[in-house]
């Protein structure tokens, strides 16, 4: 059963001129230690970042909260699964909400797509609940 949806667009160029002006301090406060590596060795390293970015507002949409209510932008992590595949990994406030909107017995399944086409990033998350 799906038990929240949630998307966000971003422009690139807002993200590109938040990097420029804050640089690691933005990054540090926002993306977790994998998004880093990940972005950081990127050609287009803002759109790297505006597509993780525009996950983590459609993961917090689709937890209801938005960042706030204990849900920080570090605590919902892109990760890729072996085969590829984008997912989020949640941790922190983003994880223990994530545990409330869960029905007794079943585990989370977040699906995540994220593209960009220059100057825009988006993201659609899907948190699905299923019995293991």
């Amino acid at each position: 059963m799906i038990i929240g949806i949630g998307s966000d667009l971003c422009d690139i160029r807002r993200i590109a001129d938040t990097l420029e002006r804050f640089g690691a301090r933005f990054v540090q406060r926002c993306f977790t230690a994998t998004e880093q590596r990940k972005s950081d060795k990127r050609a287009d390293r803002a759109g790297s970042y505006a597509k993780r970015f525009a996950a983590k507002e459609a993961c917090a949409k689709a937890l209801g909260t938005g960042i706030r209510a204990g849900v920080f932008w570090r605590d919902m992590g892109v990760v890729n699964l072996p085969s590829g595949q984008p997912t989020m990994r949640l941790t922190g406030g983003a994880a223990e909400r994530l545990a409330r909107l869960l029905p007794a017995g079943h585990e989370a399944r977040i699906h995540l797509t994220i593209t960009d086409e220059h100057p825009l990033a988006q993201a659609f998350v899907v948190i699905e609940a299923v019995r293991p």
